[in-house]
């Protein structure tokens, strides 16, 4: 990934008190006396909005203290791929918001009812993040079957392996299998100190009638009020777009602006 030859600098936000990524920034600076470097990554097109560029903030996580810092990261709106957290630093947008599901106050509507009493037959274990040929193969299909013509669709083993493997934090994979054994899904999961991070999950597009994107969500709610956590991390959401929709039907949903974390309402 290109970067630009500077480390990135606080922005100024024209107020006194310091924004969620300043916060995280200086913690981890004092904690880590100052080796985690922050670099802005050059512009390119913006996979969401037609006609934008997209800007990122992007530091390395890893080795002994690599999950307190992403869990900072994280409060700060922070997402990860393979050993790098990233969030959105885009020249005059904040259209991508960072969301979570607030655990505690979660209630399923009637429609997510509907759908744990349809999936209740469905069986669910957390094994270590390790890449498998049957996981892949499942993967493969739902990637050609939903995203046929993204870059995911050309990822070979070695690809997938590097997306699961590559992790200094504690990661795991949630596999859902049907009463024959079949594999029908799995989620990729970073647990942190205040929640669970959705990172990726992929399942069969033969079982649509499942909606097993959405079981998967509801699944990770339920492990984290287990362990006692507060949070579900889901990623960016983008107001009035079609494909994160799915988001909002999580609440009480709360994102990330400027002044911090704040339930999303309408």
């Amino acid at each position: 990934m290109p970067l630009d030859e500077r480390r990135a600098k606080p922005q100024a936000s024209g107020m006194d008190t310091p924004t969620p990524v300043q916060n995280a920034r200086a913690r981890m600076t004092d904690e880590a006396s100052g080796q985690w470097m922050f670099h802005v990554l050059r512009e390119n097109p913006c996979p969401y909005l037609p006609g934008q560029l997209e800007r990122k903030l992007m530091t390395r996580i890893e080795g002994e203290g690599a999950t307190p810092f992403y869990t900072l990261l994280s409060q700060a709106g922070f997402r990860r791929s393979h050993i790098f957290a990233y969030r959105p630093a885009c020249r005059g947008c904040s259209a991508c918001v960072p969301v979570r599901v607030k655990v505690s106050g979660f209630r399923p509507s009637r429609s997510q009812r509907r759908l744990m009493r349809l999936n209740r037959d469905l069986s669910a274990r957390e094994v270590p993040a390790k890449a498998t040929d049957e996981h892949y193969s499942l993967f493969r299909r739902y990637v050609v079957a939903r995203h046929h013509d993204g870059e995911m669709a050309e990822m070979r083993f070695e690809d997938y392996r590097g997306m699961i493997e590559d992790t200094y934090l504690d990661t795991r994979l949630s596999e859902f299998r049907l009463p024959s054994g079949a594999l029908a899904a799995v989620c990729l999961t970073d647990w942190l100190g205040d929640g669970g991070s959705a990172v990726y999950s992929f399942f069969d597009p033969r079982l649509s009638r499942r909606s097993l994107g959405t079981w998967m969500i509801l699944d990770l709610i339920d492990r984290a009020r287990r362990r006692g956590l507060p949070h579900v991390y889901l990623g960016y959401w983008i107001e009035n777009a079609p494909k994160m929709a799915y988001k909002e039907r999580f609440r009480p949903l709360e994102g990330l602006g400027p002044a911090g974390w704040r339930v999303i309402t309408g």
